[in-house]
């Protein structure tokens, strides 16, 4: 259950962009067609899920004063390898993530994952931290993306959705469209996980039984 926990936590309730608000350049930039989304997402989620496994592995090996630094370069060698790969099997995705695919290295979500989790607990838990992670950030760009191309363009993923009811507005593909766009998204989601508030007063609050017996003490 509690693995199981690790994995779920990132998709909704701490998503990295849309609760957690954590890269947010690659989520605004590269947003402008779905398919740009969903090769960042699954990039980002390959180093996160690689990344997390191998700190792990050396967690008790690294020094912590060199800690950080050796997470950069471990980052960025799976970097490299997924950009190898995508140059050489997905030139025009590689391309039109330019050098935000190289700036994988210093997303914030990644080094975040890695100090606050990946250092302090086992492989099995790091590695589905890592996918639930990945996965709930490649979901937001993907649920972005194509909103922003859908109303930019008239299409999601390249294909025609309903031309004759939907007239594109070239502002959605353009950096205020990305803004007002994730505004929107960021707000829904806010709105659709927000608590209840508790009620206010002694009877909701848990420190109740302590005051109590500070009060009767001042009593005496």
């Amino acid at each position: 259950m509690s693995c199981m926990k690790e994995f779920t936590k990132g998709l909704i309730k701490e998503n990295p962009s849309l609760v957690m608000l954590l890269g947010m350049c690659p989520t605004l930039a590269v947003t402008t067609m779905a398919a740009n989304g969903l090769g960042m997402g699954l990039a980002t989620t390959f180093v996160l899920v690689c990344s997390n496994l191998v700190i792990s592995l050396l967690r008790k090996v690294i020094p912590d004063t060199v800690r950080l630094p050796c997470y950069i370069v471990m980052i960025a060698g799976f970097v490299t390898f997924v950009s190898i790969m995508l140059n050489a099997f997905l030139p025009e995705l590689a391309e039109a993530l330019g050098v935000f695919l190289s700036l994988i290295t210093v997303n914030c979500i990644i080094l975040g994952r890695a100090e606050m989790f990946a250092s302090k607990n086992k492989v099995l838990p790091s590695v589905l931290d890592g996918l639930g992670m990945g996965l709930g950030f490649t979901l937001s760009l993907i649920i972005v993306g194509s909103l922003r191309e859908l109303l930019g363009t008239g299409r999601i993923f390249g294909f025609d959705i309903a031309p004759d009811f939907i007239e594109p507005m070239t502002v959605f593909i353009l950096p205020a469209g990305g803004f007002f766009t994730l505004g929107c998204v960021i707000a829904i989601v806010g709105a659709v996980t927000r608590k209840k508030p508790k009620d206010i007063g002694c009877e909701s609050c848990p420190s109740r039984a302590v005051c109590k017996e500070l009060a009767g003490k001042e009593n005496v």
